[in-house]
């Protein structure tokens, strides 16, 4: 039964939390918080212990739920099935965004997180309904990085690499502002500055559907824990009707006709030039064209899996995968070699425990064989793409020579 009969809230709060009422009768405690703040932990569990809600939203998904709640996860991970479905750069975001706030975390004493896992515990333990109502991490990793350009996505992954690398020191007075914020937020806002296409996914959508899955809750008494970051959009997305947009920025958008056009133009360009080399040419040419093209892709891939210090079966596998792979849009040579890695060298639970501190160090790189996949996937990809050029431009000027 909802609780309605007394007055919601009972008293007021600081600036952290608004009030939203709507016509319908249901009000909103919408909580801002920061993610590695102590005082945003105890204001959280107060408000729940103090309202007795109806519904408590928070925000997190079902991936980011079971990492926080059960932080065991990482047993039941199945990397192979993480490859078979190219997943594998989605989950090595999610670890360097993870890194970054635990390397802050770990400063200021408390976990990332810790506020939301916090609404959900206080949430079970007054029976109160708990809802997830943040979108699906990969969907929002994977519309950012589908809307930024092909410079942008470069400038995405320096930026995140440069912060596993920070060892800038944290005044007392950093401290205490960063206590204040909600800092997954700012940097996604940092990254969104820099990259506008992708922060339309990382905080614009969010903000929508936040709002609406906030607002389709059930009772007329809801608390919503969100990150600071969050409040003013979110704020103002319930003052608007999106829930025609919850199909469109529920899903990955489907790869253009254009691009599949593209993908599988210059793989066909490259075998029809050496078939016309053989006709024009004869076959003695075409071969010598097809063997530089086997050696400018695979000695590449296969010396990116030697500085990733893979498996001599990895090194092999980059090797014999790149000529055929660079051929193909459908699959890279980088999950080739991931999958073989796992294969021959499948990382430990301790590993997986330890990635998050490891993934920020040079010597943590070398010795976590989790990170070792992560190499294994990127080197010998980088290397293959290479080895394209030089190979492509080789077949091309054999071809009108």
């Amino acid at each position: 039964m909802f609780m309605s009969d007394t007055a919601f809230p009972s008293r007021s709060y600081s600036d952290d939390v608004t009030v939203l009422r709507r016509d319908n009768g249901q009000t909103i405690l919408l909580v801002g918080t920061a993610h590695i703040s102590r005082q945003s932990v105890d204001l959280v569990e107060e408000i729940i212990d103090q309202e007795q809600p109806d519904t408590v939203c928070i925000e997190l998904d079902e991936k980011r739920y079971a990492a926080l709640s059960k932080p065991q996860h990482w047993e039941n991970l199945d990397l192979k099935q993480i490859i078979k479905k190219q997943q594998l750069s989605t989950l090595m975001v999610n670890l360097v965004l993870s890194s970054y706030q635990k390397k802050l975390g770990g400063k200021l004493g408390v976990q990332p997180g810790t506020e939301l896992l916090t609404a959900a515990k206080a949430a079970e333990r007054h029976g109160i309904p708990m809802e997830l109502c943040d979108r699906d991490v990969r969907i929002t990793l994977r519309r950012a990085w589908k809307a930024a350009s092909l410079w942008k996505k470069g400038y995405l992954v320096a930026a995140l690499i440069s912060s596993l690398f920070d060892e800038t020191e944290l005044t007392e007075e950093k401290l205490a502002e960063l206590r204040q914020k909600d800092v997954l937020s700012e940097l996604m806002d940092e990254v969104g500055k820099a990259m506008p296409a992708a922060k339309a996914a990382l905080i614009d959508e969010r903000d929508i559907f936040m709002a609406e899955k906030i607002k389709a809750a059930a009772g007329r008494r809801v608390v919503a824990v969100v990150g600071a970051g969050h409040m003013a959009g979110i704020t103002r997305a319930m003052q608007e009707d999106n829930s025609g947009r919850m199909a469109e920025i529920s899903s990955i958008p489907p790869v253009g006709k254009i691009w599949h056009v593209v993908g599988w133009s210059v793989p066909a360009a490259i075998v029809l030039s050496i078939v016309v080399i053989a006709v024009r040419q004869g076959l003695g040419e075409a071969g010598s064209n097809v063997l530089f093209w086997v050696l400018a892709t695979g000695l590449p891939a296969a010396a990116g899996a030697i500085m990733a210090l893979s498996h001599p079966a990895t090194i092999l596998s980059a090797f014999a995968a790149a000529p055929i792979t660079t051929l193909s849009p459908v699959i890279g040579v980088g999950h080739v070699c991931a999958f073989v890695q796992v294969m021959v060298q499948p990382p430990v639970v301790k590993e997986f425990e330890t990635v998050a501190a490891d993934i920020g160090t040079l010597r943590g790189w070398c010795r976590n064989r989790l990170l070792r996949v992560f190499l294994a996937f990127l080197l010998p990809g980088f290397g293959a793409s290479l080895g394209t050029f030089m190979g492509g431009w080789k077949i091309l000027t054999s071809l009108f020579s």
